[in-house]
């Protein structure tokens, strides 16, 4: 059964989401201030990397690992020069 888990995160005055849609196949969508700007599936309970940038001048690259399971999903956001953080889960 497909169920869909959100996460938040500000950083460096932005906000990121990511959704994650768990099921057979794993879809993980990440916003950025509202625009999307990572998607990525994997299978099961693999973790998956999506690769994102912050609108920053200059640039900065930035990532968000999402674990789907076992149990509850999770993520994790990376940034240049940033300890990693774990994201907020939010119910909608």
């Amino acid at each position: 059964m497909r169920q869909r888990h959100h996460f938040h995160i500000d950083h460096a005055g932005h906000s990121v989401s990511a959704t994650v849609q768990t099921g057979h196949t794993v879809v993980v969508e990440v916003l950025v201030d509202g625009k999307e700007t990572g998607y990525a599936t994997t299978q099961g309970d693999r973790p998956v990397t999506v690769h994102i940038e912050l609108p920053t001048d200059p640039p900065t690259t930035a990532t968000v690992r999402a674990t789907p399971g076992p149990g509850m999903p999770r993520c994790l956001f990376e940034a240049e020069g940033a300890q990693p953080q774990v994201m907020s889960p939010r119910t909608y």
